[in-house]
């Protein structure tokens, strides 16, 4: 279950409401937050999101609820709490501690299942629809992968960490991180997942290489964003957005869904899912839970109605025929929001 609309498209009891449904009925019990949710991020609503996660764990089990959060890698966001104030953002042993630390103490627990590095510290290339890697844009400050790793490390070891994973990620950084905590397992921990996009419609970049190198280190995929930002429901047309939509929210950042094939591909899935009775939604989603590769699926949504499509698509068995077309347009359209 995915939070980052609690605290701007979404209220705090709006927020609870969506998990206890989540939980009490469906049986959802992986929330997934961020030090910098809500979204888009912004120094007066930074950490609402842990608010509400906070409330609806009150009066719960704690060992009922497998909680993962997430601590920013590099950005120019000044405003984000850390120790030294009027810092950007990035994955120093310091800034993780004071991170962690201040997290635990917004969701009211003294443990973490889950920390993730939201996006890595180095560039990399392609990150939120940025353009694919480009050498002259590298980055020689970047923190190191072991100062990083040492950080997390000592979380683990203090009992405030269970485990670690990224987002976000490349193959190199799947690769480099895995081999020095095989190399160096006193001194590492071992990232046993990665958050990337991951849908009908952005799935190149991760079948392409990601998957080889997750599938042999062990790391397991927990996609984010199955609707592609929403575009893949397809009802969303340009000229007709309803208030609050987050195309509306994110200046430049959903560019890729408009400015490119994506809304021809999406085109294409709605008629197969037409064809078969069924929510262009139900299609996508149930398309990326059954996928062999994918461990479990961040959903979100800013609705009930909403909530509820998305999870029960669970149920839904994609046939013979229809992955078969599903294949078919993604022949046509491979990487669409990539293309114009």
């Amino acid at each position: 279950m995915g939070t980052m609309t609690f605290g701007e498209q979404n209220t705090l009891e709006e927020g609870v409401e969506q998990l206890n449904l989540a939980f009490d009925h469906y049986g959802v019990n992986f929330i997934d937050t961020a030090e910098l949710y809500p979204v888009p991020g912004k120094k007066e609503t930074q950490g609402k999101t842990d608010e509400t996660v906070a409330a609806f764990l009150k009066g719960r089990k704690r060992e009922d609820v497998i909680l993962a959060t997430k601590v920013c890698g590099y950005s120019e966001m000044t405003w984000m709490p850390r120790e030294e104030l009027d810092t950007p953002t990035s994955l120093t042993k310091k800034q993780i501690l004071y991170s962690v630390n201040a997290s635990l103490k917004r969701l009211g627990t003294d443990y973490i299942d889950l920390l993730q590095l939201h996006w890595p510290d180095r560039y990399c290339g392609g990150l939120f629809g940025q353009p694919d890697f480009d050498p002259n844009q590298v980055r020689k400050d970047a923190v190191a992968f072991e100062e990083t790793l040492e950080a997390l490390q000592q979380l683990v070891k203090e009992g405030k960490v269970r485990y670690v994973g990224v987002s976000n990620e490349t193959p190199f950084g799947v690769c480099s991180l895995v081999e020095l905590a095989k190399n160096n397992p006193d001194l590492y921990p071992r990232i046993v997942s990665i958050q990337n996009s991951y849908s009908l419609v952005v799935r190149k970049d991760f079948e392409a290489g990601l998957a080889e190198a997750c599938y042999h280190h062990k790391v397991s995929l927990l996609p984010y964003s199955p609707l592609a930002g929403g575009s893949l429901s397809n009802k969303y047309q340009r000229d007709e957005l309803p208030q609050g939509a987050r195309y509306t929210m994110f200046p430049g950042f959903m560019d890729r869904y408009w400015g490119s094939q994506n809304e021809a591909a999406v085109t294409e899935y709605a008629k197969i899912a037409a064809a078969k009775d069924m929510s262009p939604s139900t299609l996508a989603l149930s398309w990326c839970y059954h996928r062999e590769h994918v461990a479990s699926t961040i959903i979100g949504a800013t609705s009930i109605s909403q909530l509820k499509e998305d999870i029960e698509a669970y149920d839904t068995r994609l046939d013979d025929e229809t992955k078969a077309k599903i294949n078919q347009v993604y022949k046509k359209y491979t990487d669409p929001t990539k293309f114009a």
